[in-house]
């Protein structure tokens, strides 16, 4: 995949947008459906799940059986691992749950991955991706599949927090990022590393690496790729 096909989903402004684009990424990559959604759960407050995706309504409709959601394998995993894995009709038989695979195959759930990233403040963004063709059988293919699913996920879970949670567009004014903390965010958007961008502003390499951390810490994010992408989609740089 190309970089800018990440870039483009993490930059996504709104729900619509996100979702097109979350669906172009997955179907370049040969997977028909798509189910992305965010899980928001704090102690005290009611639980919140919003979902995406182009999962067909006649699935939907048949898998509204509390029970067979708790037993379905693909979704045990989801709640406690932060890996991506690949599922398919033996897993399900391996789990003793093989009438589930039989229930969801004719919707085109046969064969895909699905992962979790388990965010800060009980925020837990879930990604999967199924067709019915099977996945790649040379190693180093799947390997790849797996990797690019992944780092998409890393550039989707900001975006999902922003769009898909009202909450998430506060009407607090925006986060204040100083000058200094712009120029360092525009500059390592260029792909600068820290000594560069000392150079070109004339300050220590320690010095740029602080104002990256203030904006990071500003905009709540933990790495400095979406930091510039939140910010870039803020109006900030």
């Amino acid at each position: 995949m190309r970089y800018q096909d990440y870039q483009d989903v993490g930059a996504s402004p709104d729900l619509a947008t996100f979702e097109r684009r979350l669906l172009s990424f997955a179907q370049k990559m040969d997977f028909g459906i798509v189910s992305a959604a965010l899980a928001v759960d704090q102690p005290g407050e009611k639980p919140l799940f919003v979902m995406i995706g182009n999962t067909p309504q006649a699935f939907v409709d048949a898998s509204r059986n509390f029970e067979n959601v708790q037993r379905d394998p693909v979704m045990r995993r989801l709640k406690s691992s932060s890996r991506p894995f690949v599922y398919d009709q033996s897993l399900y038989i391996e789990e003793d749950a093989a009438d589930l695979w039989e229930e969801q195959a004719p919707f085109g759930y046969r064969t895909g991955i699905s992962m979790a990233l388990h965010m800060p403040a009980g925020r837990h963004f879930l990604l999967g991706v199924d067709r019915e063709s099977p996945l790649p059988s040379e190693d180093h293919a799947l390997t790849r599949l797996m990797a690019d699913l992944q780092l998409l996920a890393v550039y989707a879970q900001e975006t999902a927090v922003r769009v898909l949670l009202p909450e998430a567009q506060p009407e607090s004014p925006l986060p204040h990022l100083t000058q200094r903390e712009k120029e360092v965010l525009r500059w390592t958007r260029e792909g600068k590393s820290a000594w560069s961008v000392g150079q070109i502003l004339s300050m220590s390499e320690h010095t740029a690496n602080y104002h990256l951390r203030n904006a990071m810490r500003k905009l709540g994010v933990s790495s400095k790729h979406i930091a510039i992408l939140k910010a870039q989609s803020l109006g900030l740089i």
